[in-house]
């Protein structure tokens, strides 16, 4: 069974360095989309929560939800997403993005009028649906974007020794010269370019198809 609760795990990653991915993003198959189309491993749906359930708990104490009640939307979507996930068609030409918001906006909305997701301090009554897009910023485009890679680098960085992960994110990230950063960390400017190659996989292998 899938859980969430809030806290500091649903906290917002810190991050708003340039990231500069966006071209080698869309060169791979979309690993971790893929394997949850196929039912998923325990391990991939992990994943898959641990990216994405912060996201959607902060979004739903955006929009006024007290925290047990945002904690109790997450659980509702991720519901939904077992059942429909397997189902989905990916294509470069659509949006994951999109897909998820309507997933999340119609669990909301259905909460709503039954009277479960009343924000704090408003009658229900008062409650209107989102009209236009501005009223869930937290799952537009450039947002959600940088919120996903933020994320996915927390959940990786520890399968990497620091000298790797140092490497890759001042010649990657930051944009320092190979040769500037293997000279700081003592390898070679070669090592920095194989860390930069297997942090990326390991990048790719959790967001290719979802930051569409």
């Amino acid at each position: 069974m899938l859980a969430f609760s809030g806290g500091a795990d649903a906290a917002t990653p810190k991050g708003s360095e340039p990231t500069g991915f966006g071209e080698s993003m869309d060169k791979t198959p979309a690993s971790l989309l893929e394997r949850l189309r196929k039912g998923g491993s325990q391990e991939a749906w992990e994943t898959f929560v641990r990216l994405f359930a912060p996201m959607i708990y902060r979004w739903a104490r955006r929009v006024g939800l007290a925290a047990d009640l945002a904690a109790d939307l997450v659980q509702d979507v991720f519901l939904i997403l077992l059942e429909k996930l397997p189902k989905f068609e990916y294509d470069k030409r659509r949006s994951f993005r999109a897909w998820l918001k309507t997933v999340v906006l119609n669990k909301w909305r259905d909460g709503l009028r039954k009277g479960r997701f009343q924000p704090t301090g408003v009658p229900v009554s008062d409650c209107s649906e989102p009209a236009s897009p501005d009223f869930v910023p937290f799952l537009e485009e450039a947002e959600y974007q940088q919120y996903l890679v933020d994320r996915a680098m927390q959940l990786i960085q520890a399968d990497y020794e620091p000298t790797t992960w140092k490497a890759w994110w001042n010649f990657a990230v930051v944009g320092r010269p190979a040769r500037e950063v293997a000279a700081e960390l003592g390898i070679t400017p070669n090592a920095v370019y194989l860390a930069k190659a297997r942090v990326m996989a390991g990048l790719r292998e959790k967001v290719d198809g979802l930051l569409d």
